[in-house]
């Protein structure tokens, strides 16, 4: 917390008339700086404050500085702040006043679950004012306004749990909220279905998919969807407005109890927040007619937690059939319900409508043989089916209470709705999978994927702040309520016209997910933590089967059919954590995790099996910090064993059961922040994805068939540098921004291999006053990349053509050079721009 004591020295006096000090109206506190990391001793920062004779503060200097961040919040605070004037008798006056401001790091270990709200208690009424005699300044009455500033992040379970401040780093050019996943070691994003679809997600050795297995949730919302007609546990992250997001926590594995489904290879979990109060609107134009028009508001005087934001996207697309528009808005408001509770109510709403390209065979790009200009470059971003693409809508409401209890404690309470609607058009194989009635050509393999439904839960947790031989043991309870009632759907189409004539499923869904895990945290040994808890998980699945067939071998019957069944799944999870020094520590963590059923693939009265994971992980973890510098570097290696996995199936458009596999793997990250100018994030990882032999041992985790698609090595660099200049005598703040990918090589069936993929992106910027103007270019090098490929059998030559039984391969085109200019203008401006 940080503890702003005003000492007020009034500067000038009259030896006539007594003169009595300003007495505080509204002394909003101040907001712990986002970009700082967790602070281990307190920061102070001396200002000099000119109240002029309506109680405004005029003017604020910085006497004593605390560092850029530390300044800018003190200031930017007191300039809100306002006061009953000073006075000689009855005239008001200008006064100067010296006040220090203290950030203090948290010492309250039950608090360091994630707080990243503020209160304040209103200043006292002063008392004891007197007449001042002459000569000598007045002794004012002292006031002081408490305030509980952002808490440090929850200490990590595994060294692969990573809490990520975006702060200056959101200066690196980024699509989409989806792009900030970058920012953690082993991650790689793809994209075959167009601005709009949800990517491919690619972490610690795993396919993802659009999010099977990965947990994806917003401030507590689940935003998986089960049973989705593109796969089990899409998640589409497109509506997040990219400046809303203040961090994220990745963690890598199945290492915490708070973990559920579809946590197999991790949880990533965007967390919200608007440091800057007043309105930002900011406007964009680029390569391709690409147009972005974001507006934000923070309520001077609210928290972090309190925020409007909008954000509209439109363009053309890098080539034929690319178009893009979407639109979406985000609100939330945080009130207090009295000195230790606190209210949050957020919402959002989003809407998209995007064209695709899909997929293009290897060899009629090197052929020429597309319906495009005969160019190279016309002939890479080409494609088949003009009628691919798709539209989505969805809608959030959740409301959290959050009690801080005797002791330390905490109880949070969450509910939360989601209404979804999506629907989705691809064509992967062309004119291959139709049975046609006797003597008709081929329909084609065009394929509609829709998706509609609602979401309703409850989510909580409860410290209570005990405390064992004079230490505190966090002990943490939780639980999860969640129902899900959603139609699914999946229909050929003809490729004239657009008609279904075939239907591949068509159910409707409802499941209910109740969980509940305890978790709990003891140090036997001052060097020496130990983490351990378990997390149960119950499943009910309900399945209208709508696709049955209207007889059978007994006669007629009802196109209908009813599903019921069952799961259930305890996940524990344990880790140690070694202090070798004050700096290092050596992490060791191990857990079980679970991905649930697809509800359309059960059988009536089944117990519903569920996809076992397996993980553990050991590393090293360094950290040095000195007010607003960082240095942390970790390191780990990891092992992953799943008895169910899914694999990309190009007939359905979807993943589909593969068989038992396992992961080998290792990572390395650094994050460096310097003086609130430098700030750069680095890591490398490995891993080897490989399906094991019949009857091989669990241990021999390097053996077996290599896993197609999924790349081995990968590595990203984000960098960002402000700084301050002086043009025509006038402070001009500047920035310049880096983030580079690097792909290793994807192995592809028929032990073939595509080709590394290095992808570099930058942006500069200039600020003066209210105004900032910035410039981006994404793939500065105009790299001709891959960003998905397949190697499968299709044929896109028409209906009549005989089908090879070749497989060859397939591509999606990733973007070429990029250019967006970017002009921001920052209204009720609080503060200055670095």
């Amino acid at each position: 917390m940080f503890i702003p004591t005003l000492v007020l020295w009034l500067l000038s006096a009259s030896p006539e008339v007594p003169v009595t000090p300003p007495v505080p109206v509204e002394a909003a506190p101040p907001v712990m700086p986002a970009e700082v990391p967790a602070l281990t001793e307190a920061v102070r920062v001396l200002l000099r404050l000119t109240i002029d004779a309506a109680g405004e503060v005029s003017q604020v200097e910085v006497r004593e500085s605390g560092g850029v961040a530390f300044d800018r919040a003190a200031m930017a605070a007191a300039l809100r702040w306002r006061f009953e004037p000073a006075r000689r008798g009855a005239a008001p006056l200008e006064v100067r006043v010296d006040v220090p401001v203290t950030f203090e790091p948290v010492v309250d270990p039950a608090a360091l679950a994630a707080d990243d709200g503020a209160s304040a208690s209103g200043p006292p009424e002063p008392t004891g004012a007197e007449p001042l005699p002459a000569p000598a300044k007045p002794e004012p009455p002292a006031f002081s306004t408490t305030v509980r500033g952002q808490s440090a992040a929850p200490p990590p379970v595994a060294v692969g749990d990573f809490h990520i401040t975006v702060g200056q780093l959101a200066d690196v050019p980024r699509n989409s909220a989806t792009d900030l996943m970058l920012l953690a070691p082993g991650v790689m994003l793809a994209n075959h279905g167009g601005e709009g679809h949800a990517e491919t997600v690619y972490l610690r050795g795993f396919d993802a998919g659009e999010g099977k297995d990965v947990e994806m949730r917003l401030d507590g919302v689940p935003l998986n969807e089960v049973s989705q007609a593109h796969g089990h546990g899409y998640a589409d992250t497109y509506f997040i407005i990219p400046e809303l997001v203040q961090s994220l926590r990745v963690t890598e594995g199945p290492y915490d109890p708070s973990q559920g489904d579809f946590g197999v290879a991790g949880t990533v979990e965007y967390q919200l927040g608007l440091e800057r109060r007043g309105i930002t609107a900011s406007a964009s134009y680029g390569s391709f007619a690409s147009r972005r028009l974001s507006l934000v508001w923070g309520p001077p005087g609210a928290t972090a937690a309190t925020f409007v934001g909008v954000l509209l996207r439109q363009g053309h697309g890098f080539g034929p059939n690319r178009a893009y528009a979407n639109a979406s808005l985000m609100a939330q408001t945080e009130l207090r319900l009295g000195a230790e509770t606190k209210l949050r109510l957020f919402g959002a709403s989003y809407g998209a409508r995007y064209a695709s390209a899909g997929v293009v065979r290897e060899t009629d790009v090197v052929d020429a043989r597309l319906p495009c200009d005969a160019d190279a470059d016309s002939q890479f971003f080409c494609l088949y089916d003009p009628n691919q693409g798709g539209a989505s809508q969805r809608h959030i409401a959740s409301v959290e209470l959050t009690s801080r209890l005797e002791r330390g404690g905490r109880f949070v309470q969450q509910a939360f709705a989601i209404a979804r609607q999506m629907r989705g058009r691809e064509n992967f194989t062309g004119f291959l999978q139709d049975t046609p009635p006797i003597g008709e050509a081929q329909r084609g393999d065009d394929t509609e994927q829709s998706y509609q439904g609602t979401t309703v839960g409850l989510r909580g947790r409860y410290t209570p702040g005990l405390t064992w031989a004079g230490q505190p043991q966090p002990l943490e309870l939780g639980y999860l309520a969640r129902y899900d009632n959603v139609h699914t759907r999946a229909r050929r189409l003809r490729d004239k016209g657009g008609a279904p004539y075939a239907t591949v499923f068509d159910n409707q869904v409802r499941v209910t997910n109740l969980g509940a895990y305890l978790s709990l945290r003891g140090a036997p040994l001052e060097w020496l933590t130990l983490r351990g808890g378990v997390r149960v998980d119950a499943f009910l699945f309900g399945v209208e089967d709508l696709n049955r067939p209207a007889e059978d071998r007994l006669g007629a019957r009802i196109p209908e059919e009813s599903v019921e069944a069952y799961g259930f799944f305890a996940s524990p999870r344990a880790s140690a954590e070694v202090r070798l020094t004050r700096r290092l520590t050596w992490l060791t963590s191990a857990g079980l995790g679970a991905r649930s059923s697809d509800a359309a693939g059960l059988s009536d009265a089944e117990f519903a099996p569920y996809a076992r994971v397996t993980s553990g992980e050991t590393g090293l973890g360094w950290r040095w910090s000195d007010g607003p510098s960082l240095l942390e570097l970790r390191g780990a290696v990891f092992a992953t064993r799943v008895s169910q996995d899914l694999v990309f199936s190009e007939t359905t458009g979807r993943n589909q059961p593969l068989g038992p596999s396992q992961r080998l793997g290792a990572f390395g990250s650094a994050r460096l922040q310097w003086e609130q100018r430098l700030d750069v994030q680095a890591s490398l990882a490995w891993a080897r994805a490989t399906q094991p032999l019949p009857g091989a041992s669990p241990w021999r985790l390097w053996d077996g068939a290599v896993l197609p698609y999924i790349p081995q090595l990968l590595g990203r660099v984000d960098a960002s540098w402000r700084g301050t200049a002086t043009v025509a005598r006038q402070p001009v703040g500047w920035s310049v921004a880096l983030g580079h990918s690097a792909i290793g090589p994807k192995p592809l069936p028929l032990d073939r291999y595509s080709e590394p993929i290095f992808l570099f992106d930058v942006a500069a910027r200039a600020s003066w006053r209210a105004v900032e103007l910035g410039l981006s270019v994404e793939n500065l090098l105009d790299a001709r990349w891959r960003e998905s490929e397949f190697n499968y059998v299709s044929n896109f030559r028409g209906p009549d053509a005989p089908a090879s039984l070749l497989a060859t391969r397939h591509f999606s085109a990733g973007a070429p050079r990029t250019v967006r200019g970017t002009l921001t203008v920052y209204l009720d401006l609080q503060e200055e721009r670095p």
